[in-house]
């Protein structure tokens, strides 16, 4: 992992590269808005270099072809020789048979489960509990549907990391501009 002040500096220069090549006028608000959050998540991933299978995932569900997004992130990105390389782990294929094997499996455990009256272990709940958790984590880390446990939870760090840097940017502008009107 990089050190934070240079991966401030990346994403500072990805994103005002991403928001240079956007073009504001003639767009509502709320266009504008979609424009820079999304900017700032393609600045995010690119300042990884594609490195992390999140910012890969961040990248590919941007730019998918039927996305409305798909204009605005070769807009950002720029010409295909700029962008980091964008492929997915896990093919689709792949990920809807082992899907379909989680569900088969689902339905045999279910069969075989206590009837309702009998009291739960506590190593039982607590393995649920860890189940529910790890099942929203993977929802809330772009890719993670497709990691296992152990890159599950490095690319949660790192996703975290390079959210703090975002926020920390961003507030940095945000504090500089207030400044400046002053």
């Amino acid at each position: 992992m990089r050190p934070h002040s240079s991966l401030k500096q990346e994403f500072l220069k990805e994103w005002i590269k991403g928001l240079q090549r956007c073009s504001f006028p003639k767009k509502s608000i709320l266009e504008r808005k979609k424009a820079i959050k999304l900017s700032a998540d393609i600045a995010m991933a690119s300042a990884r270099n594609g490195t992390t299978c999140w910012s890969r995932a961040l990248i590919s569900s941007a730019a998918k072809d039927g996305s409305d997004n798909n204009h605005l992130v070769k807009q950002i990105l720029g010409p295909e020789s700029d962008r980091p390389a964008v492929e997915n782990k896990a093919p689709a294929r792949q990920a809807s048979v082992c899907k379909k094997i989680l569900k088969r499996s689902c339905r045999i455990r279910r069969r075989g489960r206590r009837k309702c009256g009998a009291a739960a272990a506590p190593s039982s709940i607590a393995k649920h509990l860890v189940k529910k958790r790890r099942q929203i984590l993977r929802s809330l880390i772009p890719g993670g549907e497709f990691m296992n446990e152990i890159c599950l939870i490095e690319e949660t760090l790192d996703y975290i990391t390079s959210l703090r840097v975002q926020v920390d940017v961003m507030r940095s502008l945000a504090t500089a501009s207030v400044r400046g009107t002053e």
